[in-house]
């Protein structure tokens, strides 16, 4: 896949949580994003920026730079800086940029029946395993997630800050409805979402057309749809997160889907560091 028009292309900076390069970080819907940059070959740069500054205070967001006045619509014209204007949510930046030409619509050539399969996977993964692996992390994981998401806080701060954060979430998984259930009920369902993913990643991989090292996709496609950056992102996440260690060995009894996220890593993320096996 290569970017619509290299013209129409502005200067972006994905803003990620964490400073540093060369690496993926914890959040799945950040290396969901920066998928589906890659995907496109739209070259972009990485800083850890900060909830305050970001849109919807949410991770990642991305800062344009270098846009024509013409390609912004109204609406988004409260989100300039003096700078370039910021963007946030991995799906409705990937929307905008799209319809600014700067992106390809991934899911433009789908049927109705395969675009609705992209997008029942895509809520698969965002709306029931998001709060599974959250469980994990921040439940059972929490000293671990906490250290980690707060790195950058002093320690007597960080224990505070961590308290608070904790208390939140304990209320958002019982409210959502993932923290009714037990932990063994909880890794049951985990598990069956991955166990489904492996299956249908099978099927892809038996129909690809490709070579051995190219990367093959979820649809059974020729080309990468929406779905295949939510997939990445998720696979990654739960390989690098150390905070999910149940997660973890989940995705790595699956061959099929380490085969599916190495294919895409070493295609697309050549300079980044590769998890671990």
């Amino acid at each position: 896949m290569v970017a619509q028009d290299n013209a129409n292309q502005p200067q972006i900076t994905v803003f990620r949580g964490w400073k540093g390069s060369g690496k993926y970080v914890w959040s799945p819907y950040v290396i969901k994003l920066e998928a589906r940059l890659r995907f496109a070959g739209v070259r972009y740069t990485t800083d850890a920026g900060s909830l305050k500054v970001a849109p919807k205070g949410k991770i990642p967001y991305i800062e344009c730079r270098d846009l024509s006045s013409t390609s912004v619509g109204t609406e988004l014209q409260e989100e300039r800086t003096q700078s370039g204007l910021l963007l946030s949510d991995s799906a409705l930046i990937a929307k905008t940029l799209s319809e600014w030409g700067v992106l390809p619509d991934l899911n433009r050539d789908l049927d109705p029946v395969k675009r609705s399969h992209d997008m029942s996977l895509i809520a698969l993964l965002e709306n029931k395993l998001y709060f599974y692996q959250g469980w994990e992390r921040w439940i059972q994981n929490y000293y671990t997630m906490r250290d980690h998401i707060l790195e950058s806080i002093p320690y007597p701060i960080r224990v505070i800050v961590g308290l608070l954060i904790y208390r939140n979430n304990k209320a958002m998984f019982h409210g959502q409805g993932t923290g009714r259930f037990t932990a063994e009920e909880i890794a049951t369902f985990r598990h069956e979402i991955w166990e489904g993913i492996s299956e249908l990643l099978l099927v892809s991989r038996s129909s690809s057309s490709g070579s051995n090292n190219d990367p093959f996709w979820v649809l059974g496609g020729e080309h990468p749809t929406e779905a295949d950056t939510c997939l990445f992102g998720f696979i990654v996440s739960a390989l690098i997160c150390t905070a999910g260690p149940d997660s973890q060995k989940d995705v790595k009894s699956f061959p099929v889907i380490l085969d599916y996220a190495g294919r895409i890593h070493d295609y697309y993320f050549p300079d980044y560091e590769k998890w671990a096996i």
